[in-house]
């Protein structure tokens, strides 16, 4: 790995754990094991190797959530797969937790990586949720934006109250919740709302 690329994967393990203003230089350059000119030669400072790696996170969570919206199965069972699939719970989002920074939110350049990353979110799951419905998996009546806002929520608050309990528990029962609010409609079954089936 190049010393670019530590100090941007060092930067990211930082932010994750301390926050923009716990992460400084010098705990960047001793978890990189690089040298004090180091940081200065390939970056112009702090802010701008910040950016570099909330931008390299950002990316990492969208191929990541690709992989699984984007692959095999129905759309539920996609939705379904991004909601179980592995992750260090207790840890928390690694993009959500920067916008409780108010250092990452009160910079615009910080910030886009963040706010462009949820967006393509809620637009990949609200088309999900869309084609669910031409393919009469979910009902009519649900909207695709307010889906992906919820699924979204799910799992961002879940974390908060995962990490705030010291156990995944209330995590996985948010996700479990979500997902009974959303299973597919049974052939044949009633509907709740109406008299009809």
């Amino acid at each position: 790995m190049s010393t670019s690329d530590r100090l941007i994967e060092s930067t990211r393990e930082l932010l994750w754990e301390r926050g923009y203003v716990g992460t400084s230089p010098k705990a960047i350059l001793e978890r990189a094991g690089a040298g004090q000119g180091s940081m200065y030669h390939h970056f112009k400072g702090k802010p701008d190797l910040a950016l570099a790696a909330i931008r390299r996170t950002a990316e990492e969570m969208r191929a990541t959530a690709a992989g699984v919206l984007d692959g095999p199965g129905t759309p539920y069972e996609r939705i379904e797969a991004y909601l179980r699939r592995e992750r260090d719970v207790l840890r928390g989002c690694p993009v959500g937790r920067l916008t409780m920074d108010p250092d990452v939110i009160a910079s615009d350049e910080l910030r886009a990586p963040v706010d462009e990353t949820l967006d393509w979110l809620r637009e990949r799951l609200a088309a999900i949720v869309e084609e669910g419905k031409e393919q009469g998996q979910f009902a009519p009546g649900l909207d695709g934006e307010e889906i992906a806002a919820t699924v979204v929520a799910t799992v961002q608050g879940g974390y908060v109250l995962a990490r705030a309990s010291g156990s995944p528990a209330a995590f996985d029962a948010g996700v479990r919740g979500l997902l009974s609010l959303l299973s597919p409609r049974q052939e044949g079954a009633r509907c709740t709302r109406c008299s009809t089936h």
